[in-house]
């Protein structure tokens, strides 16, 4: 299935990806840091939503609460509980 998610808090304004069997696929930021974000992207491909989440949950970006790896977790966290 797939999701967007606008973000809070960070450069990027929206994550875009697919979920299939809680696996991670497609994932895509728009905005942000481009390069960065899509070496997440490519990091996270194939990999359960649950252990991406584990990961990457509470990173932060300079003196921000979230960074973009973050507002990731809070949308696979989303995504799971629909």
């Amino acid at each position: 299935m797939h999701y967007e998610y606008k973000t809070k808090g960070t450069c990027s304004q929206r994550i875009l990806f697919d979920l299939e069997d809680g696996i991670v696929r497609n994932l895509q930021y728009i905005g942000g840091c481009h390069g960065n974000l899509q070496g997440i992207a490519k990091l996270v491909e194939g990999m359960p939503a649950e252990e991406v989440i584990e990961r990457v949950k509470g990173i932060r970006c300079g003196m921000k609460l979230t960074s973009c790896p973050d507002q990731l977790s809070k949308a696979l966290e989303e995504a799971l509980n629909k």
